[in-house]
């Protein structure tokens, strides 16, 4: 039967995997603490200081 079969994974493939996730982890954390840091500078500065940015 076709498509039925176990697949099996080299060590390579995995760490290939992992290194990608963790990747998307840190840079998801890392924008996220960005926009923390400059999001409400950039905002003013684009909106022109009014408080509907907030």
């Amino acid at each position: 039967m076709s498509g039925l079969e176990i697949p099996t994974w080299d060590p390579e493939t995995a760490m290939l995997i992992g290194a990608i996730l963790l990747e998307a982890v840190l840079l998801y954390v890392g924008y996220g603490g960005l926009e923390r840091l400059v999001g409400p500078r950039l905002m003013k500065l684009l909106v022109g200081g009014t408080t509907d940015a907030q």
